[in-house]
């Protein structure tokens, strides 16, 4: 099925909402100016719906055509133990890294839940090999499932299953970067590599929320 066709809003025009038939269609090209919020998310040159809905685009205060993908009802869900989520990495430090949980399996969460990832729970052989700044930078999208409700001011999760870790991530020219090993992803701009730890992404769990 084709990609539905976007009505891009003026400068005082309203919002247009599109129905989106299912879940992953892709919705358009990335261009200049183009912004994919929530319930979207970018891959290969495109952005793909993460949930069904309807399709949502408006201007931003700077001039981008902001990308939504809306559901008739907004849902929200606390993470729980071996829930799978998605989530931003924030912070990156010798011994762990922080992120912001931004959807519980297919449901995008109206406000963001902390998380924190422990070296030791980056991946499950090697661990005392595990490089921090190898594996995650601020910025990242992550697939990982909860390990413990931590305390009260963040979930513990974990990334040590092939499926999960690192799925989007933006190399330091600016460009998404592909993966090309469990390990390494690279710029397509210029071809640099980078570490990650890398998942072995399946689209059933890729929930991406730009919060």
């Amino acid at each position: 099925m084709s990609a539905p066709r976007i009505c891009v809003p003026g400068k005082h025009a309203q919002i247009q909402m599109i129905p989106v038939i299912f879940y992953s269609q892709r919705i358009c090209h990335i261009e200049n100016g183009t912004t994919a919020g929530n319930g979207t998310y970018q891959r290969n040159g495109f952005i793909y719906s993460s949930i069904a809905g309807y399709l949502k685009t408006d201007k931003t205060d700077d001039g981008q055509v902001l990308i939504e993908v809306k559901r008739d009802i907004e849902q929200n869900a606390v993470p729980s133990v071996d829930a799978v989520v998605t989530a931003r990495v924030t912070n990156v430090n010798p011994r762990f890294c922080k992120c912001l949980i931004l959807s519980v399996g297919k449901i995008g969460l109206r406000e963001p839940f902390r998380g924190q990832i422990r070296k030791e729970d980056v991946r499950a052989t090697e661990k005392d090999k595990v490089e921090m700044y190898k594996s995650f930078r601020p910025g990242d999208i992550i697939v990982a499932r909860v390990l413990s409700l931590g305390d009260a001011h963040s979930y513990l999760l974990t990334t040590a299953e092939n499926e999960l870790g690192v799925v989007m991530a933006t190399s330091e020219a600016g460009a998404n970067m592909d993966p090309i090993s469990w390990c390494e992803m690279k710029c397509p701009k210029t071809l640099a590599i980078e570490h990650r730890k890398v998942a072995k992404v399946q689209p059933k769990y890729i929930q991406y929320t730009d919060t």
